[in-house]
Formats: C-alpha cells, sequence, structure tokens
C-alpha cells in the first residue's frame, strides 16, 4: 500500500483497493510516504496555471 500512495494514488482509491476506511490506510501508512510535497505543489501550481 506505501508503494502505491508514494506513487501518488489517491488515499481513497488505496483504501478501497484494501479494504479500509482512509482513516485506517493513513493512520497505519503515513509514516511510510514519502516525497509528496514537491508533488503537491507541481500540482497545485499546474491547476492555478503557475
Amino acid at each position: 500500500m506505501s508503494l502505491r500512495l508514494n506513487a501518488g494514488v489517491p488515499a481513497t482509491e488505496v483504501a478501497e483497493e484494501a479494504g479500509h476506511s482512509v482513516k485506517v490506510l493513513l493512520d497505519i501508512y503515513a509514516k511510510c510516504i514519502d516525497g509528496q510535497k514537491a508533488t503537491t505543489h507541481r500540482r497545485i501550481d499546474s491547476a492555478l496555471g503557475d
């Protein structure tokens, strides 16, 4: 699951595949998510047309 989260798959989709709620998924795997900040900022900038 951490591989999927780190690849940018939305937590809602990963949770559904795992049979967990998003809360349970993130309680377990949030510590494994790495490097998402830069990707998130690029996506926001792109959506804003920057």
